[in-house]
């Protein structure tokens, strides 16, 4: 007859051991020094973000839309754009939206993409081949291109942005976990899962997710990072956030034209969207050299 180890200790360090892992991981991160100088950057720039459109009238007096002088004139601290709106108020005002619909079109594309992989990872034989082929299939088709299609067929919109851009990173997103599940599936604790009868739908959630859950942070990162650029160029283009919004992306094209006379309008939102994007790539390093030197601990 078959025992069952209750072992109550044993129990108490699994629970210390699993409410540990996340802190060695934020240790490990902090630890190396890209680590530290990608949380610094990424978080000035969300601070910015976040607490710029409050900011911004007390700042400058003006908020965003309001007119303050002649066009690319000197007047207040960086001068006005195009249509003597203040630059700095509109700066400040300006990130909000384009992290907000960059962190939504991520998350949206993990979400599609962790899905679509584990399913394929999981099932194998005949559902993955097809899964993966209909993967391909969209991947051969760029990102930017799949974006100017969807909006200037359903217009330029909000959702339409993070829909499209979410959705196109959901094939790449389903590759790394489609990949990071083979290497799981033949684990004991599957098959001791599958030998229980464990419903296929509790094996992928309780499972396997909780055990790739680091190339999925690190997928996270890069995915974040291009959402910042495919946003803020089709914001260039015009066919991403609208005027009068405060957008950086479209402070660059609505100013680009007196970039000799007055460059503040364009420099300021370049600078931003470079060191967001600068401190999400060096997080998302941190992150990887973190989850491997864990997994290597671990094993």
């Amino acid at each position: 007859m078959s025992t069952v180890d209750l072992n109550p200790g044993s129990v108490g360090d699994d629970l210390k051991e699993s409410a540990t892992r996340p802190s060695r991981l934020v240790a490990r991160i902090w630890a190396q020094k890209q680590g530290k100088v990608g949380v610094i950057l990424t978080a000035f720039i969300v601070i910015l973000a976040l607490a710029g459109p409050l900011l911004a009238p007390l700042v400058t007096g003006y908020s965003p839309t309001e007119f303050a002088d002649r066009p690319f004139q000197t007047t207040g601290i960086f001068g006005t754009d195009n249509l003597g709106r203040s630059v700095a108020s509109r700066f400040l005002a300006g990130g909000l939206l384009l992290l907000a619909y960059s962190v939504l079109a991520t998350a949206l594309g993990l979400v599609v993409g962790c899905v679509i992989g584990m399913v394929a990872g999981y099932a194998g034989g005949k559902t993955d081949s097809i899964i993966m082929r209909l993967n391909d299939v969209v991947l051969a088709f760029p990102q930017l291109v799949l974006a100017l299609l969807a909006i200037v067929v359903l217009g330029p919109q909000g959702w339409v942005l993070v829909t499209v851009i979410g959705l196109t990173h959901a094939p790449r997103v389903a590759r790394v976990a489609r990949a990071a599940t083979l290497g799981v599936t033949s684990e004991d604790y599957i098959r001791a899962a599958e030998m229980y009868a464990m419903p296929r739908a509790r094996i992928l959630s309780r499972e396997i997710f909780p055990n790739i859950t680091g190339p999925l942070c690190v997928e996270a990162g890069l995915r974040l990072t291009y959402s910042i650029g495919a946003i803020a160029s089709l914001s260039f283009l015009g066919l991403g956030m609208q005027p009068p919004t405060a957008d950086w992306g479209l402070m660059i094209n609505e100013n680009r034209i007196a970039l000799s006379i007055q460059p503040w309008g364009v420099i300021l939102p370049v600078i931003a969207i470079a060191i967001l994007t600068i401190g999400t790539n060096l997080l998302a390093d941190a992150i990887a050299r973190a989850t491997a030197s864990t997994n290597v601990e671990t094993s």
